[in-house]
Formats: structure tokens, C-alpha cells, sequence
């Protein structure tokens, strides 16, 4: 297929998710300064300095499994188009939880988001496995993140 040898497009995957990760940090910076280290946090937290290389590998791998399924979609446009929507849509949620929790500095509507982001990224990774196995897999290492940062913001909700 010729996307694939197209090193552009898969650039511009990287970019479409790192402007994502981009928004979210724009959400999350002066809350952790002023607000998040305030906080009561369970004694499984992670220290702060995990999340960026964790996030930054994870936003790597969502934007090499989205790029994967959309290279399948020469004679494949229905099924690959509605896959990127899903796609599309937890990405948008992914940089709403951000904007949710660090950005109004509310824990409580944090599990509101996340709650819908894992139930996207699951649809995510049902909608891709039908195209590309491999860039559904690709997305596990996300699920379990985000089911371990819903549990962690459950706990900061409980606590404070």
C-alpha cells in the first residue's frame, strides 16, 4: 500500500496526537504548580516526574496504531473511516480528562471523563482489532494506563 511507505502521513498522525498531548498539558500546567500538590494522594501515587515519559511513550503508540488502521484503508474506506471516528473521539476525550480534573481542578468530574475515555478507548481497541490486530494491540498498554489513572483519581476524589 502506498501510505505506508509514505513517512509523512505517519507524521502527521504524530503531530494530530502530540497537538492532543500538547492541550492537555496546557490544561495541567499551572494546576500543577498551584492545586495538585495540594492534595491528598493515595500511597500508591506515582511520583510526578512518571507521567511525561509515560504519557509520551503511550501518545507514540496511540498515534502508530491510528496510523496503522488508516494505511488499510485503500478498498477498506467504511470500516477504516469509522474506526479513525472512535479514534477521533478518544482522543478528543483523552485531552477533556485534562482539561476535567487539572483544568476546572475537579477530581469528581475527572471520573466523570474518565469513565467515558476508557469506555472510548475500548471501542477503540474492539473498532481496530477488526482492521489491524497489531494496532490494537498496540492501544493495551493505554487501557491499562488509563484504568490505573481512573483508580488514582477515584482516590484523590475520596480523599480530598
Amino acid at each position: 500500500m502506498k501510505n505506508i511507505k509514505n513517512p509523512l502521513s505517519l507524521l502527521a498522525f504524530i503531530a494530530i496526537v502530540g497537538a492532543v498531548q500538547f492541550a492537555g498539558t496546557l490544561s495541567t500546567a499551572q494546576s500543577l504548580i498551584e492545586w495538585y500538590p495540594q492534595l491528598a494522594k493515595p500511597v500508591f501515587n506515582p511520583p510526578n516526574w512518571i507521567f511525561a515519559p509515560v504519557w509520551t511513550i503511550l501518545y507514540l503508540l496511540i498515534a502508530v496504531s491510528g496510523w496503522m488502521v488508516w494505511t488499510r484503508r485503500e478498498g477498506n474506506e467504511k470500516p477504516v473511516d469509522g474506526a479513525l471516528t472512535v479514534f477521533a473521539v478518544q482522543i478528543f476525550l483523552n485531552a477533556a480528562w485534562s482539561f476535567l480534573f487539572f483544568g476546572m481542578r475537579s477530581p469528581y468530574l475527572g471520573i466523570i471523563g474518565i469513565a467515558f475515555l476508557w469506555l472510548a478507548i475500548a471501542f477503540n481497541i474492539f473498532s481496530f482489532y477488526r482492521i489491524s490486530k497489531n494496532a490494537a494491540y498496540l492501544l493495551l498498554p493505554y487501557i491499562f494506563w488509563v484504568s490505573f489513572a481512573a483508580l488514582l483519581n477515584f482516590a484523590v476524589w475520596q480523599l480530598n
